[in-house]
């Protein structure tokens, strides 16, 4: 729940500078600044975005710079996040997107809906939410404007992650970047995970081959009935109570593999595929 404009501690006093020139009321015809911008910091997001604070820092929240846009009596709040890196900006959009709604080509990616917006570059996320005097109007042409005109005076990477680009397209459902415990192992932090129609593959990026190989084995001890599997550097396979049929595969620093498969030998099938599509 937002709590409007009493937040006084954390209203600034000066106009933005610098790179966040782009965050202004400019980009479409009668809408203008309402009030000062605001900052938000890790100890005091939760002032603001309430419960959702932990979902943000989770992605590796460091500040959220707000503003707050008025036309008649229609208001526009634009948020602009910044994470740790590009790759935990696009999973925040990723994670806070609609499935099934298309994604639109506004930086590493955006949705545009009747009265709400969101894309990210770089290492922003940037959320545009109208409150609108007719709750039932389409205004997606002005959520259009503000949010293309925002990201064309932006900095940083506009193509999602390379990583994305690994994963087999047959039957994908949808991917995200999962910020810790992927597959719900604790070993396994921060990686990618794909939904297919059957099963899920997942990539997580290690620091080091050496690394890499230490997870695998602490993996292979911590789960039961594993048997060697011919995937990569070295992989194991097994048929798991709550993860089905599994492979986990190494290649360099890379671990990846299927997951959620009725038998482990399906999940090996389909590593084998993934496995050449890792560089």
């Amino acid at each position: 729940m937002k709590l409007g404009f009493s937040i006084l501690p954390f209203v600034l006093a000066a106009p933005l500078t610098g790179a966040q020139t782009y965050l202004n009321c400019s980009y479409a015809a009668g809408w203008q600044l309402n009030g000062a911008p605001r900052e938000y910091s890790a100890a005091n997001l939760y002032e603001y975005k309430d419960g959702a604070a932990e979902g943000y820092l989770s992605f590796g929240f460091l500040r959220m710079t707000s503003i707050n846009c008025r036309s008649s009596e229609s208001t526009i709040d634009i948020d602009v996040s910044e994470m740790a890196d590009a790759d935990f900006a696009w999973g925040i959009f990723a994670a806070n997107s609609e499935a099934d709604k298309p994604v639109a080509a506004i930086g590493m990616g955006g949705q545009v809906g009747h009265q709400s917006a969101s894309f990210a570059r770089g290492s922003s996320y940037v959320e545009i939410v109208e409150v609108s005097s007719n709750p039932d109007a389409d205004d997606s042409a002005t959520m259009a404007a503000f949010a293309v005109g925002m990201e064309r005076q932006m900095q940083g990477r506009d193509t999602p992650p390379e990583t994305l680009n690994w994963f087999p397209q047959e039957e994908l459902i949808s991917i995200r970047l999962i910020p810790e415990s992927v597959l719900g192992l604790r070993e396994l932090t921060r990686g990618y995970v794909a939904h297919y129609k059957q099963g899920q593959a997942f990539v997580i990026g290690e620091a080091s081959p050496e690394s890499a190989s230490v997870v695998l084995k602490d993996l292979r001890a911590k789960l039961s009935g594993t048997t060697d599997a011919g995937v990569g550097d070295e992989a194991f396979q097994a048929k798991t109570k709550y993860l089905g049929g599994i492979c986990i595969f190494r290649k360099g620093k890379t671990l990846a593999g299927y997951a959620n498969l009725a038998q482990a030998a399906d999940a090996v099938t389909l590593a084998t595929k993934l496995a050449p599509r890792i560089p």
